[in-house]
C-alpha cells in the first residue's frame, strides 16, 4: 500500500550510472531542453518506456482483441501530439525521448519565442506569467496537448 505523504517514485534511474557516453547524452539533452536534474530526463525516459511497452503487448495480441486498443491508445497519443493522426503502432514504437521533451510546456514556451532561452522559459513558467488559454499553469514540465499550443500567451 506506502504512505499517503510519500508517492512511489514515477522514474527509473540508469543501470550503468557511471557511462561516460551516456553521461555525456544526458547533459547534452538536459542543457538543449533547460531541465531542472536528470530526474526530469528520467521521468520522460520512463513515461516513454511506458508507451512503448503498451505498444508492444498491444502487437502481441490477437488482431480482433488489438483493434479496440489500439485505437485508444493511438487517440491519446495524438491528442498529447506525440504522433499524428493516422499513425501506427510502428510510429509509437520509433518514438523518441525528444518527441516526448518538446511537449513541455518549458520547451513549447522556448520554441515560441516568448522567452530568448530555455531556462528563462522556465522561470517565466514557475512565476506565472505564462497562461494556456485562461489557465495560469505554473509547470514547466506540463505536457501540452495539440488543442492547446495555439493558446500558450503571456500573462
Amino acid at each position: 500500500m506506502g504512505d499517503v505523504k510519500k508517492p512511489r517514485k514515477t522514474y527509473h534511474r540508469p543501470k550503468r550510472h557511471w557511462d561516460s557516453s551516456l553521461l555525456m547524452q544526458e547533459l547534452e539533452i538536459v542543457g538543449n531542453y533547460g531541465l531542472r536534474n536528470k530526474r526530469e530526463l528520467w521521468k520522460a525516459q520512463s513515461e516513454l518506456s511506458r508507451i512503448r511497452k503498451r505498444a508492444r503487448d498491444l502487437l502481441a495480441l490477437p488482431v480482433e482483441v488489438r483493434s479496440k486498443r489500439e485505437v485508444e491508445l493511438l487517440r491519446s497519443l495524438s491528442r498529447l501530439g506525440l504522433v499524428g493522426e493516422n499513425a501506427t503502432l510502428d510510429d509509437v514504437l520509433n518514438l523518441k525521448v525528444h518527441d516526448l521533451l518538446e511537449r513541455r510546456l518549458q520547451t513549447m514556451v522556448f520554441k515560441k519565442g516568448l522567452a530568448k532561452t530555455p531556462l528563462q522559459a522556465r522561470q517565466m513558467i514557475v512565476h506565472r506569467h505564462v497562461m494556456i488559454g485562461d489557465r495560469c499553469v505554473d509547470r514547466p514540465g506540463y505536457w501540452v496537448q495539440r488543442g492547446e499550443e495555439d493558446k500558450i500567451t503571456l500573462a
